[in-house]
Parts: C-alpha cells; structure tokens; sequence
C-alpha cells in the first residue's frame, strides 16, 4: 500500500542497553540517525522479584524519522540487529508521519551539496 505522506516513524522499544545497536544498524540502513527515551514496561508477565521486591525492568524506546521509501530497508536492518524475531526481545512498528518540522537538514540535504559543490572548470577563468 502506498502512503500518503513522506515520513514514517518506526517506533522500537528494546531491553535497556540495545538502543545503540539499533541505532547503528538504523544508520547503516539509511536512516539519519535517532532518539532513545528510557522506560519501564508494565506487562503482566514480566514481574521479576529480587528478595521479594518487584523489579520493573527498563527498556529503551529508540524513535526514528525516515524517508517512506527507506522503510522497509530501515526497520529490516532493526529486526536483525536487535533479535526481533525472538520472543521476548522486544517489538517494533510504523506510523506515518503527517509533518516534520525541524529537521531541516534532511530537506535541504540536496540543496546544500550542490551549493558547496566546486565551479565547474570552463578554461575561461581570469587570475
């Protein structure tokens, strides 16, 4: 299905300590980088007690703006950078973004190359 706006959020919550390899994994795949935010999950299956005191375990919420085009290829490269695909390591989803604002550089990417890009050479220059 096609979308009908130019950027997707993927949404990837983690045990605490993967964010940087999907961070990283996010990088290599395209993306421009991302946010981690720490937090705490509050399933029902995951209480774990240490001398009978009930421990929350931490997760790392790694949120991510890529291009629609890019994706796939993103959220592919997390899947396998933080063992998604095995019960319990996490989960991972997409939603679409209407607007961004202030992210400047990513729109203005192409514009700035071709501003710092050299003058052609036309054999006509004048010391």
């Amino acid at each position: 299905m096609k979308s009908e706006y130019n950027n997707e959020l993927i949404v990837t919550i983690v045990r605490r300590g993967w964010s940087e390899p999907v961070i990283a994994a996010a990088r290599r795949a395209g993306a421009e980088g991302g946010t981690i935010l720490l937090g705490r999950r509050t399933g029902i299956h995951e209480v774990k007690t240490l001398l009978g005191i009930a421990i929350e375990p931490e997760k790392e919420i790694v949120l991510t703006v890529v291009a629609t085009a890019r994706t796939d290829a993103v959220l592919d490269a997390i899947v396998a950078a933080a063992e998604l695909d095995q019960p319990g390591m996490g989960l991972a989803f997409v939603v679409p973004v209407r607007r961004v604002v202030g992210r400047v550089h990513m729109f203005r990417k192409d514009e700035g190359e071709a501003s710092r890009a050299p003058a052609p050479v036309t054999g006509r220059e004048t010391p």
